[in-house]
């Protein structure tokens, strides 16, 4: 085992890995000789302290991984918490290190970076050390890992992309005479064949074509910056966030196609939230669906009839997807153990090794030994989209911006209103920049 490098904290030495986790195993072997020391020998064992917001089958498939690494290094106490998604959880990372006392190891959307990295709550990681833990440069596409950087610096490590895709039930689509010969869906590009499938397929439920949740805090911001990407849209903020570049012709066509679902087409329902939207698809009362590929398992359990591919090239100038991805990241701590900083690595390398169950829950491996393998490519309907993983748009970068952040809800809520025809397609413009103008002008929190 070829020694490795330790973290150099304040004052620390350099220690090699074997020494590190000699040492400690040597420290807990000695636990089982008895007599007086044991009490001083149990305070040392290493403590890696883990904040995430995984419920549901993720949360059951991170208990997995996480039982991995305890099997595989008993020397080190894993404890991990799971914290309310969205706002909550962030709310309490951001105070934690603030305050000094943050965890060992943490989750972060990589959107939320910008709100992180600037403000000195994340340890930059060095890529040597990340190398000798098996996470180097070479270990992920490079699309992925120049979007976990600040100012040329490393801050995260991707764990995975989840984008947002198209579902479709293969019995209502074949019906529907949407299928080819060899039984997928004939591709989809252009808005008006986009449209013309979903309403294929309506015709058949006697219901929707397309179950979607524009009653949502996050749903009309996904489709409307999966459209806006498409059509080659230039950034909606500037690199500093200080300015809004939002192009508003682009946003308008971009509003235009989703109105077009719910007001033209009568394809989708504006007042559909997201529980909603699965029950729709999950009933077989929709042929297609439009969310996060998260939701595969919940239609796998139910044995539905569905497929899964990468969100239509509705527009054909860029064929991306909105998405985000879950990263691990290392808040910043008054002062450091740099054997604390060997076992966070270790946990982080040993999760990104057992990814291939965390692609079972949908999300697209970001760690190439996994993302190559032949058993994530025979994962299916999984691997159908996993050629979008370094093809898609990230929420810009802004501490405002993110994953469950206020930029996303209230521009949902303006892009909700236009679906249900209570503003026109041009309004809905006209107030996304004004949110976007708005939130610019707060001063950073932090």
């Amino acid at each position: 085992m070829p020694r490795r490098r330790a973290y150099a904290g304040s004052g620390a030495s350099l220690i090699s890995r074997r020494s590190f986790l000699g040492g400690v195993a040597a420290a807990l072997g000695g636990l089982m000789l008895g007599g007086c020391g044991v009490t001083s020998l149990a305070a040392e064992r290493l403590v890696v302290d883990f904040w995430n917001l995984f419920g549901g089958g993720d949360g059951a498939r991170l208990d997995e991984m996480e039982r991995a690494f305890r099997e595989s290094r008993p020397e080190v106490r894993l404890n991990s918490t799971t914290l309310a998604w969205g706002a909550p959880y962030y709310t309490k990372l951001a105070m934690s290190a603030v305050g000094g006392r943050p965890p060992d190891v943490a989750i972060l959307h990589q959107s939320r970076l910008a709100a992180y990295a600037p403000a000195g709550l994340l340890e930059p990681l060095d890529p040597q050390l990340l190398s000798e833990f098996d996470m180097g440069p070479d270990s992920f596409l490079p699309e992925v890992l120049e979007a976990s950087r600040y100012e040329g610096e490393i801050y995260a490590i991707p764990l995975d992309t989840h984008p947002f895709v198209q579902y479709y039930n293969t019995d209502i689509c074949k019906e529907a005479g949407l299928l080819g010969p060899d039984g997928e869906l004939k591709p989809l590009e252009g808005p008006d064949a986009v449209i013309d499938a979903l309403k294929r397929a309506k015709e058949v439920t006697g219901d929707l074509g397309l179950s979607f949740y524009p009653a949502d805090d996050a749903g009309p911001w996904r489709l409307w910056y999966t459209l806006y990407g498409q059509l080659d849209g230039e950034a909606i903020l500037s690199p500093d966030a200080r300015e809004v570049t939002l192009d508003e012709e682009k946003a308008l066509r971009a509003v235009e196609f989703m109105v077009a679902l719910a007001q033209d087409a009568e394809v989708v329902r504006a007042n559909i939230d997201y529980g909603g939207s699965v029950a729709q698809f999950l009933s077989g009362r929709a042929g297609f669906h439009w969310n996060g590929e998260w939701e595969v398992t919940t239609y796998l359990e139910a044995d539905l009839p569905f497929s899964m591919l990468p969100f239509p090239n509705v527009f054909g100038e860029n064929h991306v997807s909105q998405a985000d991805r879950h990263t691990f990241v290392i808040p910043t701590q008054s002062s450091r153990d740099p054997r604390s900083m060997e076992a966070a690595l270790e946990f982080i390398s040993s999760m990104l090794k057992s990814s291939l169950i965390w692609a079972k829950g949908g999300h697209i491996p970001a760690y190439l030994p996994v993302a190559n393998s032949d058993e994530y490519r025979e994962l299916k309907p999984q691997s159908n989209y996993a050629g979008v993983a370094d093809n898609v748009v990230i929420d810009p970068i802004a501490w405002f911006s993110g994953s469950g952040s206020t930029m996303e809800q209230r521009a949902s809520a303006a892009f909700q209103s236009a679906m249900a025809g209570g503003i026109s397609p041009r309004q809905a413009v006209v107030r996304l920049r004004t949110i976007l103008q708005e939130l610019v002008n707060i001063p950073k929190p932090i």
